[in-house]
């Protein structure tokens, strides 16, 4: 029932996203917001699950605990959502199918059996760690927007507190100088990525 409910709810997010949040995206880009939704609550689900912080592949062949087969139970429910939405992806992508299908058999397994727990969740927890980045790097391309957050978080999060410790400390006033005209052009660029991206946001909004 708890697994019937889950393929349900996954699927809910999808129909969601598809036709109401974004319908004038692509299929592939509803999917992946569904699939970064997935990433961080595996990844939640997985570290809430440890037994023990300092051993956290410990214990190993025992039975699945609780929160175990509760995130056994959601990535299955999400894997079964996402095979099926794969054979409606154009072109069809043969071996995300398989890599469905595979922790698909898996995941079932330890959620019939409730064995293996910590193996399990170990192995999942290791497959979503990369997931976020993938599927968020996938979704700012679409949005044309990957370009302008690399910039803002780079020259507008890092960069003025560089600049602040090179005036800070003991440096040469060439220094100084220089590392206050980059920060100076690069809020000159910010602010002209910041008016193109505002641009093309209003755009799509007009145009869905």
């Amino acid at each position: 029932m708890e697994l019937a409910v889950g393929v349900a709810l996954w699927s809910s997010l999808f129909t969601a996203v598809r036709f109401i949040l974004f319908p004038s995206r692509s299929h592939d880009f509803s999917n992946r917001i569904v699939s970064l939704v997935h990433a961080f609550v595996a990844l939640a689900l997985c570290t809430l699950s440890l037994h023990d912080w300092r051993h956290p592949f410990q214990p190993l062949a025992s039975p699945a605990s609780p929160a175990q087969v509760r995130a056994i139970t959601v990535s299955l429910a999400y894997f079964i959502y996402d095979f099926f939405c794969c054979l409606l992806e154009v072109p069809f992508d043969a071996a995300t199918a398989l890599h469905h299908l595979v922790s698909i058999m898996g995941l079932c397994y330890g959620f019939l059996y409730k064995v293996s727990g910590t193996e399990l969740v170990g192995c999942l927890w290791l497959m979503e760690m990369s997931n976020p980045c993938m599927h968020a790097r996938e979704i700012l391309k679409e949005l044309g927007l990957s370009f302008a957050i690399t910039f803002t978080i780079a020259r507008m999060g890092f960069g003025p507190y560089l600049t602040f410790i090179t005036l800070r400390a003991n440096n040469p006033l060439t220094v100084k100088l220089g590392a206050s005209g980059i920060q100076i052009v690069s809020v000159f660029w910010f602010y002209k990525i910041a008016r193109l991206v505002r641009y093309k946001l209003k755009k799509q909004v007009k145009s869905s």
